[in-house]
């Protein structure tokens, strides 16, 4: 047995370190020890401080003790009976909760390739979820695309938009410094406003027709309910944002007289696995991901802005829910425990 510590939200606006112990694995399990977690600051933030209406699925599926957490790098510690093709030492990326053992299934592991920090392993949740909407919005060469709302999966739509041969991509948030890093990373333009008063610049832009598509990464209804305005006739509305409210959110007559489409993504929606029928599999998006990385394609390592050991995770929640504005990548450091 091991002791592992986890990150728990005991109530609203609650954190604490739990331990517990952790056997060895089972036939056909692993034991891997976490080195790195990411936390999702929108679903994670939400979570933790209740922002969804009574009703919502957010209301079915956030119940306390919450287990917050779907990102996480680490090594193979102990090798269950039946395994093969595993050794002791290898790194993977798992979906799994903030914690410091957890014993998978190999099925659930995402092999880590040499080049690939450990940094930037944990971000294959965010990766795979925006990979997913990216897909979604069924891009061609040449579109002029605005993402608004520039938090994790704001940053990582950009790069990948970038990926598919858009001409413009044009970055919205009110938040200076998550501009600065949307520029850095294959915005052509950057809008630090509101997205109503953003309107006029996106029209001037995109010679008055408005935009191919448009990311809605914010999850507010408010939001949504103008993204609709910026499109172009017969655009794309591509909502990656989960919103916590949404019967508030609203349509416009633009939806019908231009054709509009609004598309939505959710992890979801593609299989662990790849078939004939669904071959874009998480897997397969995983390793397309960190095949970006290792090429320079992508780039998330200049994305992390904060490091916490978990034992100070309540600090981390704290500083997010005062200054998120501030932060990106936020890391819990499982090897300063």
């Amino acid at each position: 047995m091991v002791t592992s510590r986890k990150i728990v939200f005991t109530g609203k606006d609650q954190v604490e370190v739990w331990s517990d112990e952790v056997g060895q694995p089972g036939p056909g399990k692993v034991l891997i020890k976490a080195t790195k977690t990411l936390i999702s600051t929108g679903t994670e933030m939400i979570a933790l401080s209740r922002q969804f209406e009574p009703g919502s699925h957010w209301d079915s599926w956030v119940k306390y003790p919450f287990f917050p957490g779907y990102s996480m790098v680490g090594q193979v510690v102990a090798i269950g009976e039946g395994v093969e093709g595993i050794q002791e030492g290898e790194r993977f990326a798992l979906r799994r909760a903030h914690q410091e053992y957890v014993i998978a299934d190999p099925d659930e592991l995402y092999p880590v390739p040499q080049g690939i920090a450990d940094e930037d392993a944990p971000w294959i949740g965010l990766a795979t979820i925006v990979q997913n909407g990216v897909r979604r919005g069924d891009h061609r060469l040449g579109e002029q695309v605005v993402v608004i709302g520039l938090g994790l999966i704001g940053q990582l739509v950009v790069q990948y938009v970038r990926l598919t041969g858009a001409r413009r991509v044009i970055a919205v948030d009110i938040a200076e410094e998550r501009l600065a890093m949307a520029s850095a990373h294959g915005a052509t333009e950057t809008l630090a406003m509101g997205v109503d008063e953003a309107r006029e610049q996106i029209l001037q832009l995109t010679e008055g027709k408005g935009a191919d598509a448009v990311y809605d990464v914010t999850g507010s209804a408010r939001v949504f309910h103008s993204s609709l305005g910026l499109l172009r006739r017969f655009g794309r509305l591509i909502l990656l944002g989960d919103t916590g409210t949404p019967s508030a959110q609203s349509l416009t007559g633009d939806v019908v007289s231009k054709g509009l489409s609004i598309l939505g993504a959710h992890d979801s929606n593609p299989p662990e696995q790849s078939t004939d029928h669904a071959y874009w599999s998480k897997q397969r998006m995983a390793s397309l991901f960190f095949s970006y990385v290792q090429r320079g394609d992508m780039h998330v390592s200049d994305l992390v802005t904060h490091r916490y050991s978990p034992l100070d995770a309540p600090a981390a929640y704290k500083m997010l829910s005062e200054r998120r504005a501030n932060a990106m990548g936020v890391i819990l450091d499982w090897t300063q425990l």
